[in-house]
């Protein structure tokens, strides 16, 4: 998933009859090849299976652009989402050994799971979490810019993330969903999600190359490198993005003739020869829709394109007068779209290196007009006004936010007092920092440089090799918000669109004060009769009041410190008229000690 302003989403899909005509692989090679040139797609593969058999496998362009070594049908991409189906089919595979039911809920199965309200926690089912109808938004960022080795840790985040609906009101993506489902067969079978796809598919359906992590994949030899297309003129390597502990929502890299082996079990009742990898029970009610999505009619150029649903992993719809199931996957660098038509005995895999793209799309909806022997639509001419009016609504956004700028308007406070560690329980930690007369967003996964905008307002964009990228912008704002002491308390981000902006609340960063700057604080200070004492342990500073406990103070500033246990309380050293004076600033107002 890699963050733009906009997304080449495509809701049209194909679901067409399968004819008894001949293929011809010229007229289809030409067709693809004009919609890989359309896209400026770098490379990719595809596979159609008919019944049992693999009726037509190949690939186009390059895995590497810059060796110029060609794609094939053996080549390995990062598949994304369309590793949903493996998970939920998981689940199938333990209804009928383990007893699970999909109508339970999941805290059966993960008693420490919580969410964000009783509502959420006693009513959702696993069902509801397979098709996306919890009442949650995506919350994707949590994920992305704070990613996990550990499963159970990213499971805790959800008690934090807050839905947008009630519980199936509504169709609404979320991976994390996916990651709770993972780890339901975890809990059932002792075995990691990794292990169990492994076992349960990749083992039996003859997936020798197929993988579940990044680092497995590099292993490879045949591995395409990932792609981004710029400004829709320039390809670019995108690195690899380890999904780590949300891998059971899109982690397998796969290639499309080991993805033909999977299809065949979809248009086969389970089995894959005589070996019968899914129940056939589970496949005959996975092929049924569960929640509708949107309105029905994706496109009003196609208004035989309606009933989209989603079921068990996937989209399923009517085109054309046929019923086809289908899921696309986006991860950094590369696009999927694995399709079947269950009544035509018909499924198509494509899989490419470019990403967020529209390419998988396009090619399952050319190839299955051609082999069903539909109308043809010109997907090129469809493609090609998308992205015209795509670039349109690119230019309009961004004149609307220049125009929506206050000009000649400063940050309310020097840069350096909006340094420190921002949290938000259902996301994370990240750092600001300043630094060459900027402030920096360090994310675990990500570093962001933060241009101001107007007010107290940044616009983030990503550090690419140690330089800023002026094209990557995350199309939020950092809106920094004071408490009543006129501190900088927290960062309001709009991560999720669904939901108010979240607040990152923030802990002062603690400043680096020499031990010989600290000597001098130490010492004896007269506050209205009173004796405040100052004092210097383990290279900290202390503050004792007499009838208190002794206070830690935190340096945030050379000669600024926050008292710990005390929020709003700070101390602030300054020099008037060649006498030390230490400020003691207290919610109740600033009070002035001096040293003796």
């Amino acid at each position: 998933m890699r963050i733009i302003l906009f997304s080449l989403i495509f809701l049209v899909g194909s679901t067409l009859t399968f004819a008894q005509t001949k293929l011809d692989t010229k007229k289809l090679d030409d067709k693809l090849k004009a919609l890989q040139e359309a896209t400026m797609t770098v490379g990719f593969s595809v596979a159609v299976v008919q019944g049992n058999e693999v009726i037509y496998s190949k690939g186009f362009g390059y895995r590497d652009l810059e060796k110029k070594i060609e794609a094939d049908e053996n080549t390995l991409y990062a598949i994304g989402s369309s590793s949903k189906a493996f998970t939920v089919a998981l689940l199938g595979i333990m209804e009928e050994e383990k007893g699970l039911k999909f109508s339970d809920s999941p805290k059966k199965y993960l008693p420490e799971l919580e969410f964000y309200n009783d509502e959420l926690t006693n009513q959702v089912t696993i069902t509801d979490m397979i098709s996306h109808r919890t009442g949650l938004p995506r919350h994707d960022i949590s994920w992305y810019l704070f990613p996990s080795e550990d499963k159970d840790s990213l499971l805790m985040r959800i008690k934090h993330q807050e839905p947008f609906t009630g519980v199936r009101k509504q169709w609404y993506y979320n991976n994390f969903m996916y990651l709770a489902q993972g780890l339901i067969t975890e809990k059932l079978t002792g075995k990691s999600w990794e292990e169990n796809i492994k076992e349960r598919f990749f083992k039996p359906l003859n997936m020798t190359t197929s993988n579940v992590s990044i680092k497995e994949l590099e292993g490879f030899s045949n591995i395409s490198k990932g792609y981004t297309l710029e400004e829709f003129t320039n390809n670019k390597v995108t690195p690899y993005y380890n999904i780590a502990a949300i891998s059971p929502a899109g982690s397998i890299n796969s290639s499309v003739k080991e993805m033909a082996n999977w299809v065949k079990i979809w248009l086969n009742g389970g089995k894959f020869g005589e070996v019968q990898v899914l129940p056939e029970s589970y496949v005959a009610r996975a092929v049924n829709p569960l929640m509708l999505v949107g309105g029905g009619i994706a496109d009003k150029k196609f208004p035989d394109q309606h009933l989209n649903s989603y079921g068990y992993a996937w989209f399923t719809s009517s085109y054309k007068g046929h019923y086809r199931l289908e899921h696309g996957g986006n991860i950094d660098g590369f696009s999927a779209n694995v399709a079947f038509f269950p009544t035509d005995s018909l499924g198509i895999v494509v899989l490419t290196n470019q990403n967020g793209s529209a390419l998988p799309n396009l090619v399952r909806d050319a190839i299955s007009d051609e082999l069903l022997d539909l109308e043809k639509t010109d997907w090129v001419g469809f493609y090609t006004d998308r992205i015209e009016k795509i670039k349109e609504q690119q230019k309009e956004a961004k004149e609307k936010q220049e125009s929506s700028t206050v000009p000649n308007t400063q940050p309310s406070h020097a840069l350096v007092e909006y340094t420190g560690k921002y949290n938000h329980p259902g996301y994370g930690t990240f750092q600001i920092e300043f630094k060459n007369d900027s402030l920096w967003a360090q994310f675990p996964r990500e570093r962001l440089y933060l241009k101001h905008r107007h007010y107290d307002v940044f616009e983030p964009y990503l550090v690419k090799e140690n330089e800023v990228d002026t094209l990557a912008g995350l199309g939020v704002n950092f809106n920094f918000r004071s408490d009543e002491f006129g501190d900088i308390e927290s960062a309001n981000v709009k991560f999720e669109p669904t939901l108010e902006p979240l607040t990152f609340k923030r802990t002062p960063a603690e400043a680096k004060v020499s031990l010989e700057m600290l000597e001098t604080y130490v010492g004896t200070y007269s506050l209205s009769g009173t004796d405040l004492k100052i004092s210097l342990k383990d290279e900290a500073l202390t503050l004792f009041v007499p009838g208190q406990p002794e206070y830690s103070l935190t340096p945030t500033q050379e000669n600024e410190f926050i008292v710990k246990g005390l929020p709003g309380y700070k101390v602030r050293f300054e020099e008037k008229e060649g006498v030390l004076n230490m400020l003691l600033i207290q919610p109740n107002g600033t009070f002035a000690a001096v040293k003796k």
